[in-house]
């Protein structure tokens, strides 16, 4: 590491940031919570994920994984129709692997914030009381009681890393807990609707195809205040509200 020239910021924001140096991911986390659940979860998952070279609270230090992203929002996904169903694959083993011992939110919880979140979108004019409406309808579907399984809980396709058409290994843990096995199937596949068969074909069961999209819905519901207030733009899903018009 003494030898780069360079730091790239990954991602930067007030609770969290993670550096890049070299071949190493540097993660820094004000709640080392999320951090105990990370480096907890990569040990106990049946899929590959970045090897833990060192930890100092607040500062863990990962090994880059070989690959690429399986995709970059706004942007065309370079990956086959293979590697998606590998990404399928890949889920489905993670969510046949044991409970990890913490849980994740109750379907009261989720449903609390649900409500809250569409309230605020409303009340501050960031979206129009019909799309809040449709969509919180849509997702009705998803606030149904679930078979907890072991969740990667923010599975989005920057997380997921590929070479050709096999999963080299996921990235970023810390929200794995026990939960809904379609909420990981649609955050991969949010704004991504051309590769949920693929996904589908690769995680090899019958899969609600009706619940997923809930999960559309619910997901960018939930997502659109934090994404505006940690500084990022939720245009993509605002688009994916909008489209259930």
């Amino acid at each position: 590491m003494a030898d780069v020239e360079e730091v790239e910021v990954v991602v930067a924001h007030q609770e969290r940031a993670t550096l890049r140096v070299g071949d190493v991911f540097l993660k820094i986390d004000a709640d080392q919570t999320r951090t105990d659940v990370e480096v907890e979860a990569m040990a106990m998952a049946p899929i590959p994920t970045p090897e833990v070279l060192w930890r100092k609270p607040p500062v863990l230090a990962l090994a880059a994984l070989p690959g690429t992203a399986l995709g970059r929002l706004g942007e065309p996904s370079p990956a086959s129709s293979a590697a998606w169903a590998a990404a399928g694959a890949a889920a489905r083993k993670l969510h046949d692997a044991p409970l990890p011992p913490w849980p994740g939110r109750s379907l009261d919880e989720v449903a609390s914030q649900l409500d809250g979140e569409c309230e605020w979108l409303v009340t501050n004019g960031v979206l129009t009381t019909d799309v809040v409406t449709r969509n919180r309808r849509v997702a009705e579907a998803a606030l149904r009681p679930w078979t907890p399984v072991f969740t990667h809980g923010d599975l989005q396709v920057t997380h997921v890393f590929v070479d050709g058409d096999e999963i080299t290994g996921v990235i970023d843990w810390s929200e794995a807990a026990q939960g809904n096995a379609l909420f990981d199937l649609a955050t991969l596949t949010l704004g991504r609707e051309e590769h949920l068969g693929d996904v589908v074909a690769g995680y090899g069961t019958d899969v609600d195809l009706d619940v997923i999209r809930a999960w559309w819905s619910l997901r960018s519901l939930l997502a659109v205040r934090w994404l505006i207030e940690h500084g990022f733009d939720p245009w993509p899903e605002v688009a994916v509200l909008r489209s259930r018009l």
